[in-house]
């Protein structure tokens, strides 16, 4: 499949939380940038909600924001380790904490 998005994206798992309101549920990243990110989940939300989300950084540092989801892919919970990109494709939209911290651990993990 072609790649769509403009920008690269860097591989990297990282914890999470999100939810429509709360932060309600548990994920990892796939992979990451400064527009968006993907998560892998069986916990998908429709396309087009708005989601907050807490990443935990590797030095244990918060970051906080808020995503609309732009595609996703479901897939029972016994297959997700064999599916490739299932879980939800989000673009960031508005952080409310932490911005700098994860630009720069972006800057960091791209050198």
């Amino acid at each position: 499949m072609a790649e769509k998005r403009g920008f690269k994206r860097l591989r990297r798992r990282l914890s999470l939380r999100f939810g429509t309101d709360n932060l309600t549920r548990i994920a990892f990243t796939e992979d990451v940038n400064d527009r968006g990110m993907f998560i892998k989940t069986t916990n998908i939300c429709p396309v087009g909600s708005r989601i907050v989300i807490e990443l935990s950084l590797p030095d244990g540092k918060k970051v906080c924001l808020t995503g609309s989801v732009r595609w996703s892919k479901k897939v029972p919970p016994t297959m997700i380790h064999l599916v490739r990109k299932a879980g939800m494709g989000i673009k960031i939209l508005l952080f409310t904490s932490g911005e700098e911290e994860f630009r720069h651990f972006l800057r960091q993990a791209q050198s």
